[in-house]
């Protein structure tokens, strides 16, 4: 699954399959303008850190259509259309990293003609890097599975949540590629049921088997020895290893370590932010209550009563047994490893 993020160059339109959509109906959302591309981040019609990061830089290139309206000023207009894209989504680092990837590469460039084409190149570079290290980690992390193991995830870390192939379920993927017979527990995911609606589509299209069980089913199936490794994704990994990932993902990983379960976390080197030493610094979304008081359009709570919605958490790196990378696994201690393997140029 790869052309679920698509850019029409001709018509400066980035086209998104709508994940709000599935997995009942498969529509594409088109972002014609930096307005359209937040609302698209925002919404949660395109959302998973390096698929976040994908969009973001095409959403660079629609920017630039946008402030080339503004004439001679089109380069102050263009900064305030980046600022604004920048803050979209503050808890997954890719965003801010493809953005400052498109502002490096206009460095000395000051035809915005020019820029663009540039910029053009780089998006499209950006989206076909993030499938290959993709693929990279499904060759890194497939080696940690057994033939025959019971993979626990949590959220959508898979094609939908890339460019192209996944993290924690591109680590899945590379374990089916080696031959291996690998079944997967998809968490439903509450509130939004990344896990049920999306992780769920992509195994069972890919006829990997898949059994959705509900987030507070997961002591139980520990206990019970149904579960063997447990492989998820991250939205932002600072220099320490914490690890910040959808909500309900740190539960997860204290019952793993309680049960003696291996907890993997999958991620690309652009979703590892050096410059925080710890989690506890990472801004958590606190997302619309709506997302908790309805399912779709019905809704579940009484009138009046608050909810929390805290789209993330951070798991401690302490609870982490791998985290694999394009570059290799990452082991404890965390400082050194991340330091020595992702601080420097590939």
């Amino acid at each position: 699954m790869e052309d679920h993020i698509r850019f029409d160059a001709e018509a400066c339109t980035l086209l998104l399959l709508d994940q709000r959509k599935l997995p009942l109906v498969e529509e594409t959302f088109a972002c014609r303008t930096v307005e359209d591309v937040i609302y698209a981040l925002q919404t949660m019609v395109v959302r998973g850190a390096p698929a976040i990061g994908v969009s973001a830089a095409y959403g660079c290139r629609i920017a630039l259509k946008q402030a080339m309206a503004a004439g001679a000023y089109w380069a102050n207009e263009l900064g305030r259309l980046l600022g604004l894209l920048v803050q979209a989504r503050p808890t997954a680092v890719n965003l801010a990293w493809a953005v400052g990837e498109m502002r490096e590469a206009a460095r000395g460039i000051a035809d915005p003609r020019e820029l663009g084409e540039a910029w053009l190149a780089l998006a499209r570079k950006i989206h076909a890097d993030d499938i290959a290290m993709n693929r990279a980690m499904g060759r890194f992390g497939g080696e940690l599975l057994a033939d025959g193991d019971t993979v626990m995830t949590h959220c959508n870390a898979g094609a939908l949540a890339t460019a192209g192939y996944g993290t924690a379920l591109g680590v899945i993927r590379g374990a089916v590629d080696m031959g291996k017979k690998i079944s997967v527990i998809a968490n439903e995911t509450r509130p939004f049921l990344q896990g049920a609606r999306l992780t769920a589509y992509e195994l069972h299209k890919d006829g990997i088997p898949v059994t959705v069980a509900c987030d507070n089913a997961c002591s139980l199936l520990m206990k019970r020895g149904l579960v063997d490794k447990v492989v998820v994704g991250a939205d932002r990994i600072v220099a320490n290893g914490d690890v910040a990932n959808k909500i309900g993902t740190s539960g997860v990983a204290i019952l793993a370590r309680h049960y003696g379960v291996p907890f993997y976390v999958a991620a690309p080197s652009s979703t590892f932010d050096l410059a925080t030493p710890d989690g506890s610094l990472i801004p958590i979304e606190d997302r619309t209550p709506l997302e908790v008081t309805h399912v779709g359009p019905t809704q579940i709570t009484p009138d009046g009563v608050p909810v929390f919605n805290y789209a993330f958490d951070i798991t401690d790196n302490a609870l982490i047994t791998g985290i694999v990378t394009e570059r290799g696994v990452l082991y404890p201690p965390y400082t050194t490893s991340i330091a020595e393997t992702i601080g420097r140029k590939p």
